[in-house]
């Protein structure tokens, strides 16, 4: 099996699956390429793309722009409002790529909690994660060319606090990993390929 493909397996009771998922949640630091790669991946399979950032309250995205991390009580009114739109998409049929840090493992299961089969400790429900990776120093530079142009209010300097925070495979947890200094398309290819889509 070539590196980047994962095999949803059982970790708990659960069956083992090679269905396509209703939601992908594109995951990794601010500046891993979340929504450059949600928006060509949703394009190309043709559903819903959701940014979560947009989603942040104003006083969130204040906070941050200060270069204050968000507090876990800052986080749960907003991964609760990302939760309720996934569970109406996947009530309406929507297919849906979103575009969301999903840093520590507690916030990707309660946004697996939109699924509402979805049982804990499941690596197969109808949502799943694929996380950008890409060496500090490339998110770095990133960081200092969008704050530069003033394309976002995440500053450069939560970088380390956001690599801090970052929980990948742990417990029994399946999630893609995909190398972000490729092209977007290569990437693109391999989410397709890696969750049958």
């Amino acid at each position: 099996m070539d590196s980047w493909t994962t095999h949803y397996i059982n970790t708990t009771t659960c069956k083992e699956t090679r269905s396509a998922p209703d939601v992908i949640v594109v995951m990794g630091v601010s500046g891993a390429g979340k929504s450059t790669i949600g928006k060509l991946l949703a394009n190309t399979i043709g559903c819903s793309f959701l940014d979560a950032d947009d989603f942040h309250p104003q006083t969130n995205k204040e906070k941050m722009s200060k270069g204050i991390p968000l507090s876990e009580e800052d986080r749960m009114p907003w991964l609760e409002t990302l939760c309720d739109k996934l569970r109406e998409n996947m009530d309406n049929g929507t297919k849906t790529v979103l575009g969301c840090s999903a840093l520590k493992r507690s916030y990707r299961d309660f946004l697996r909690r939109a699924d509402e089969a979805y049982e804990a400790g499941c690596n197969d429900g109808k949502v799943r994660f694929v996380c950008l990776n890409a060496p500090k120093e490339v998110i770095a530079a990133r960081l200092e060319k969008r704050a530069g142009e003033g394309q976002h209010f995440m500053p450069p300097s939560l970088l380390q606090s956001q690599l801090d925070s970052l929980e990948i495979n742990g417990d029994g947890e399946v999630i893609v990993q995909v190398d972000a200094t490729q092209s977007p398309q290569v990437i693109v290819d391999i989410i397709r390929a890696s969750m049958l889509i």
